[in-house]
């Protein structure tokens, strides 16, 4: 880690969790340490609007984080995630430029080794009207689980290190000087999201409410569904503070409570806000923000089952909510989390099932009955974006009245298509069907004999 140049703190944090792992801790939070949280202990969205006038003053005074480290492997992208157009030919990038540029608040990106370059090459050429601030992530050797060695891969050494995870945003906010330079600025308030998730905008009724009641940390939380199960929930520990827990820290013996969303109701959006200078006064105490371990069991090389078993240690910036004390969440409308994490959720997000504005980004469309669409696409033939994109050559279908939409085999989309209710599409040959234009697809819908 010296010779690759981490800073100190990052090398202590480092070693902090090593002797964890090789003292036999594994970061698991057993169900009998933790209770569920009352709906009726944090505060609703829809009480704030109260809290928008001060929202709108506190805007001088925030910067939106986004967290622009992944490249998007998983839906076959070989670049920034963010550079993907996912819009009226735009991408994540250019529609979260408008967006704070519109609410007049600060810009900031918080970027991988793997994607700073890319990013700062696509800034250039986009040339902004101003342009936003960035600082790195840092990086942590893999460990093999055989020994605890550290994990070598000379045919590819870049395999040797993991992301810490996007808890490391508090530390690499410190070493890369950014937050000094932030509160120099007059800059108190940050909102942190996820550069795919474009519901996630700077919110004058959230803002307001987070900078009148003076908390020093705000998680915007939203009710599981059992599409949530796999994503980290709220919960509290028996001492009375909040936290986080993520699948990966939930005993294998527990999965089923921890599945449970009556009981454990609200799952974490990685929408984040944090006052700034609460921040610095816990780092200048204990000198980093110690949070509580993932350890992530994986091979040295993702697509090589046959490559090494490692460990990763990884850390989730949600889970900072039990070390701000007076930490608090917020329950909010799903409107707020629409991910892109593979093709089918781009294919809502490209369709009229939400709108698009400059000034509002993407909002669920009002001629929709629900705010829920389920969404399964073959991954043979739509799991990577050239495949997707070369099945819907003429624009996606409308959504605006479907619940949802299953599609296997091959099946190409000319344009016009309406998919209404619940839907699924199959085809069973060897060959690729087409649905042509202006179909109406409603039900069972076989191509197979087509």
């Amino acid at each position: 880690m010296e010779k690759d140049g981490l800073p100190p703190i990052v090398i202590d944090t480092f070693a902090y969790y090593y002797d964890k792992v090789i003292t036999g801790e594994t970061g698991l939070i057993r169900d009998d340490e933790i209770e569920a949280v009352d709906p009726d202990d944090i505060a609703r969205w829809e009480a704030l609007a109260p809290c928008a006038g001060a929202g709108k003053a506190a805007r001088r005074h925030t910067v939106h984080i986004i967290l622009n480290g992944g490249l998007g492997t998983s839906m076959g992208l070989t670049g920034p995630k963010s550079l993907l157009r996912v819009r009226n030919g735009r991408s994540f990038l250019e529609i979260l430029l408008a967006q704070t540029e519109i609410r007049g608040v600060s810009l900031a990106l918080m970027n991988s080794f793997s994607t700073h370059e890319d990013t700062l090459a696509a800034l250039k050429a986009i040339s902004p009207a101003h342009m936003p601030l960035s600082f790195l992530q840092h990086k942590f050797p893999k460990i093999l689980r055989d020994g605890f060695a550290p994990a070598t891969w000379p045919r590819n050494p870049e395999m040797e290190w993991n992301p810490p995870g996007h808890g490391d945003i508090y530390t690499a906010l410190e070493t890369s000087g950014m937050l000094d330079r932030l509160l120099a600025s007059g800059i108190t308030h940050a909102f942190i999201s996820n550069s795919d998730n474009l519901g996630a905008k700077i919110d004058d009724a959230l803002l307001g409410y987070f900078a009148e009641e003076g908390f020093p940390f705000m998680m915007e939380v939203a009710r599981r569904t059992p599409a949530d199960v796999k994503g980290g929930h709220l919960a509290r520990h028996r001492d009375g503070h909040l936290l986080l827990r993520e699948s990966a820290q939930c005993p294998a013996d527990e999965s089923d409570a921890f599945r449970d969303i009556d009981r454990y109701r609200f799952f974490n959006t990685n929408n984040l806000w944090v006052d700034l200078r609460f921040l610095k006064t816990l780092i200048q105490k204990s000198r980093t923000v110690r949070l509580p371990m993932i350890l992530n069991p994986k091979f040295l090389d993702p697509r090589d089952e046959s490559s090494p078993p490692v460990f990763q240690v990884e850390t989730a910036m949600g889970a900072a909510i039990s070390l701000f004390e007076g930490a608090t969440a917020v329950s909010v409308p799903r409107t707020r989390f629409f991910p892109v994490k593979k093709c089918g959720d781009l294919l809502a997000v490209r369709s009229d099932y939400f709108l698009f504005s400059e000034g509002n980004g993407l909002v669920l469309n009002p001629a929709r009955r629900s705010d829920t669409l389920k969404i399964s696409l073959d991954p043979r033939y739509y799991g990577k974006i050239d495949q997707f994109d070369a099945r819907f050559p003429q624009g996606v279908p409308s959504l605006v009245e479907c619940e949802s939409l299953t599609v296997e085999g091959d099946v190409r989309f000319e344009g016009g298509v309406r998919i209404r209710g619940t839907a699924g599409i199959s085809n069973a040959s060897d060959s690729q069907q087409v649905i042509r234009e202006g179909s109406v697809v409603r039900g069972e819908f076989s191509l197979s004999h087509v």
